[in-house]
């Protein structure tokens, strides 16, 4: 099956593609909506004019192998941001920890192309995580934390997040494998947390992305 998808310019394809010029494809990888009226998503050039589902279907073959957590008990304005993040590095799941909803506009839809699964309590997560023998990497500045930038990370983990301002719960912190912080050199105490994860998230990446 070959990609016929035209080249657009990069200014294009950030803003957009208009209706796809000639005869249209008949890959079924294509949206026969996006292909008459033009595709305005924030995708890369290669997935112009697909389906969700067959953009999910092919980022499926190639997602890296960590995971990432994000405690959810004050409905943080942040998490929608750190799943854009995490799908712009192709981690393989979101997890949410604690309440279901969650705010979704910093998110700017990828979590149409993102797996997310919802863990109740810390415990389930804990579980879930055993089961599937991914260690557990929290990242919060508490006493004992490591800089980031000295620990190998494993290649299989779940990066853990905490909310903005009370970071990680107790029993998230006692739960992980290891507990490392952003190395910072200026005078504010703490990230933003979708900078956080963001920074956390490169690291992973730099140490293991190929």
């Amino acid at each position: 099956m070959t990609d016929a998808t035209p080249n657009p310019s990069h200014e294009l394809s950030t803003n957009g593609v208009g209706p796809w010029p000639g005869k249209l494809p008949a890959d079924d990888r294509y949206d026969r909506e996006l292909l008459e009226h033009g595709d305005s998503r924030n995708v890369i050039d290669k997935y112009r004019y697909w389906t969700i589902a067959a953009i999910v279907a092919d980022l499926d073959r190639h997602r890296h192998p960590f995971a990432v957590a994000i405690e959810n008990w004050q409905h943080d304005m942040n998490i929608g941001s750190i799943v854009r993040t995490a799908n712009a590095f192709a981690a393989e799941t979101v997890h949410i920890i604690g309440r279901k909803r969650w705010n979704k506009r910093g998110a700017m839809v990828t979590d149409r192309y993102q797996h997310v699964l919802h863990h109740a309590t810390v415990d389930e997560f804990v579980q879930w995580a055993r089961v599937k023998e991914l260690p557990i990497i929290a990242i919060d500045n508490v006493p004992g934390s490591v800089p980031i930038d000295t620990l190998a990370l494993p290649e299989a983990c779940i990066l853990l997040f905490g909310q903005e301002g009370p970071g990680l719960s107790n029993a998230a912190i006692e739960a992980a494998d290891a507990v490392v912080e952003i190395t910072q050199y200026g005078s504010t105490r703490s990230l933003n947390a979708s900078a956080a994860a963001a920074v956390a998230m490169h690291v992973w990446i730099t140490q293991h992305a190929r």
